[in-house]
């Protein structure tokens, strides 16, 4: 079976090409793609189509379903997400399951077995129906998944609580994950800046770059930069300026009004 990744982040796609390995082994990973305008340029004039693709929901470039709308993609899709609130959107396509970052094995197994079944009656292709039963289970799982309310931080012999809804910015600094609240304390979370994100309510945090996450309510003022970028700035001193780029100016705008 021949896969394509579809995916951003070089970390994220390898570790997801190892989940494969050790989950499916006849799947083939045969290209990893890393923006919209190179997977609408792979499926317009690629002549055979892959078997499935995980597709990453946020690109370098804009949403992933803009690659709907410019080429024909008539194979399955796996999304792979660190975003629970396109769940619905990506149904309206040919998605046939939904995995959330950090993904779990189990998880992706379970979606494995579902293409085999999908691909073995011939109703994995785009024109299928999305039945009743896939929808009621992706409602269930948008409305069950939980949010963190506080992260642990290791201090010498102590596990000190760090409430989320007093973190203004979390930013990666040397590759290291760093919290930074409304009192201008800094702590160190020990995970992947992907994974802290996937665990954050995105009605409250965004991903404002591949260094910075930010609150709501750290926003002070938001400027127009050229070439369509933003430069927001935060109540709380920042190491550097945060910059939108301009394929998430959209995104931010609708997020920061709602």
């Amino acid at each position: 079976m021949n896969a394509i990744i579809i995916e951003d982040e070089q970390i994220a796609a390898q570790n997801l090409k190892r989940l494969l390995v050790e989950t499916a082994p006849e799947i083939q990973v045969s290209d990893i793609l890393q923006s919209v305008e190179e997977s609408v340029e792979y499926f317009n004039h690629t002549q055979t189509s892959p078997d499935v693709v995980f597709m990453d929901i946020h690109l370098a470039d804009g949403l992933a379903f803009h690659i709907f709308d410019q080429a024909t993609v008539d194979c399955p899709v796996i999304f792979t997400t660190a975003y629970d609130q396109y769940a619905l959107d990506a149904f309206k396509v040919n998605s046939i399951d939904y995995l959330l970052k950090p993904i779990n094995q189990n998880d992706l197994a379970r979606a494995i077995q579902k293409l085999r079944l999908l691909t073995n009656d011939g109703a994995a292709r785009r024109s299928a129906p999305l039945s009743p039963e896939i929808i009621a289970s992706l409602m269930e799982m948008t409305k069950q998944h939980r949010y963190k309310s506080h992260f642990l931080i290791p201090v010498r012999d102590k596990l000190i609580p760090l409430p989320v809804k007093n973190i203004a910015y979390i930013y990666l600094d040397d590759k290291i994950s760093r919290a930074v609240t409304f009192d201008n304390q800094t702590h160190i979370i020990d995970k992947p800046l992907d994974n802290i994100f996937a665990q954050l309510n995105p009605n409250h945090f965004f991903r404002a770059n591949r260094q910075y996450i930010i609150a709501h309510s750290a926003i002070g003022d938001i400027s127009v930069w050229p070439l369509g970028k933003l430069h927001v700035s935060l109540t709380v001193a920042t190491p550097e300026k945060i910059i939108i780029p301009r394929a998430r100016t959209s995104e931010f705008k609708d997020w920061y009004t709602n």
